[in-house]
C-alpha cells in the first residue's frame, strides 16, 4: 500500500492508543497486528503510544490504517469494523472529558431532547478542538445537523474514492448521542468526504431519534 506521507497535524497519544486498543478488541491482536503491517505501521504492534494528551500521532497514520480496514476487509466489512472502532473509542475516552462534563447533571436531564442532542454535538467539536489539530464545526438546519470537520484525520491524503470513508466519526457520534440522549439511537449519514473531492467531511445528523 503507498504510504500517506506524514501531514504535520497530530491527535493525542491518548486518543491514539485508545483507538488502536478498541480495534484490538473487536478485530484481535493477530487482525490489529495485520493492519499495522499493512499500513506501514509495524512499529506500534508492541509500542502503542503512551498514555498522555501530547499532540504526536500524525493524522496520516489514522488515515493509512482506515484504508488498509477497507482494502482487507472490504468496503461492507471495513465500514462494520469502523463504525464499532468508532462507538468504542467515545465510550471508553470522550465521554470523560472535561467538555462532556455535566450530562449527568439533574438540569442536564430536564433539557429538551434537541438541546441534549446540540449539547453532545457542541461537546464533542471541542474535545477534538482542544486535544487534536482536527478542525471542526456545527450547522443547524430546521430539521437536522452538520458536523464539519475540514481538517479529518481519518480520510487524510486521500483522493481515491467514490463513497465518502469516515464511518470511524460515523460511529463516533453515533454513540456520543446515544449517551447524552440517554439511549436513544440518531440517523447520522456522511455526506461529503474530503477524500471524494469536498472542501470538508460533513455529517449529517437527523434531529428525530429513530424509531
Amino acid at each position: 500500500m503507498d504510504k500517506i506521507p506524514e501531514s504535520g497535524y497530530f491527535n493525542s497519544n491518548k486518543f491514539a492508543r485508545i483507538f488502536l486498543e478498541s480495534l484490538q478488541e473487536i478485530i484481535g491482536q493477530g487482525g490489529l497486528n495485520s493492519i499495522l503491517n499493512y499500513a506501514g505501521l509495524a512499529y506500534l504492534i508492541n509500542d502503542l503510544p503512551p498514555d498522555n494528551l501530547e499532540r504526536a500521532f500524525d493524522f496520516a497514520n489514522l488515515s493509512m490504517i482506515n484504508r488498509a480496514l477497507t482494502e482487507i476487509y472490504g468496503e461492507r466489512g471495513g465500514r462494520g469494523i469502523s463504525l464499532r472502532v468508532g462507538r468504542t473509542t467515545f465510550d471508553d475516552v470522550l465521554k470523560d472529558y472535561g467538555a462532556m462534563a455535566g450530562v449527568s447533571d439533574q438540569d442536564f436531564k430536564l433539557l429538551p431532547k434537541n438541546a441534549k442532542i446540540e449539547f453532545g454535538l457542541k461537546a464533542m467539536v471541542r474535545v477534538f478542538s482542544e486535544n487534536s489539530d482536527q478542525i471542526s464545526s456545527l450547522i443547524e438546519e430546521s430539521d437536522h445537523f452538520v458536523y464539519r470537520v475540514e481538517r479529518c484525520p481519518v480520510c487524510w491524503g486521500r483522493k481515491d474514492v467514490e463513497f465518502p470513508v469516515c464511518y470511524y466519526m460515523v460511529g463516533l457520534i453515533k454513540e456520543g448521542l446515544h449517551w447524552v440522549s440517554g439511549g436513544e439511537e440518531f440517523q447520522v449519514k456522511e455526506t461529503k468526504c474530503i477524500a471524494m473531492g469536498d472542501m470538508a467531511c460533513e455529517f449529517e445528523i437527523k434531529k428525530e431519534f429513530l424509531d
